[in-house]
């Protein structure tokens, strides 16, 4: 398989993902997102703002490096508050707003398709430093970024039903 069909499977990927998680988002009232279900330590804000930070670390960061303008993508506040081994915090006034973490969602992944269709093929098989979740390489890091980001998509169809929301599948 060439390297630019590797590209395009990847890039259909991370948008199906994409279009998955946003119909478990469309139908949920901002009042709802930082509402953790009895038993249950997290809630849907964070998962959002943990899968724009997470694309920008495995569709941007990973692919080439910090830039100027990454810092208007998010904030370091926001990058830290939704990192991996961060704990939710229920309380909405310690959180960006749901428009905020929509907005930086959104934004990222926008971003993310913009620099995919620029992308140097012949650095797919480049190794990325450690840690990695998954794969070694930058076209793994991409693939991950849908594998990922499905995983939360289980996680926040979870809590749709536990806030009493009909499933999407």
């Amino acid at each position: 398989m060439d390297d630019a069909t590797r590209l395009d499977i990847a890039r259909r990927q991370i948008v199906a993902a994409r279009q998955y998680t946003e119909s478990l988002l469309v139908d949920l009232e901002s009042s709802s997102w930082f509402i953790q279900p009895a038993t249950v330590s997290t809630h849907v804000a964070w998962h959002v703002g943990h899968l724009a930070m997470a694309q920008y670390g495995l569709v941007l960061f990973r692919q080439r490096g910090r830039q100027a303008g990454d810092s208007d993508l998010m904030s370091s506040r926001f990058r830290k508050q939704f990192s991996k081994g961060s704990q939710p915090d229920p309380i909405v006034e310690n959180n960006p707003s749901v428009e905020e973490i929509r907005d930086v969602f959104a934004r990222v992944h926008h971003q993310a398709l913009d620099e995919l269709d620029h992308y140097c093929l012949e650095q797919l098989d480049d190794p990325v430093d450690e840690p990695y979740a998954a794969f070694a390489t930058k076209y793994g890091a991409l693939l991950f970024s849908a594998h990922h980001e499905m995983l939360h998509a289980g996680q926040i169809g979870l809590l749709r039903r536990l806030l009493g929301k009909t499933p999407i599948r």
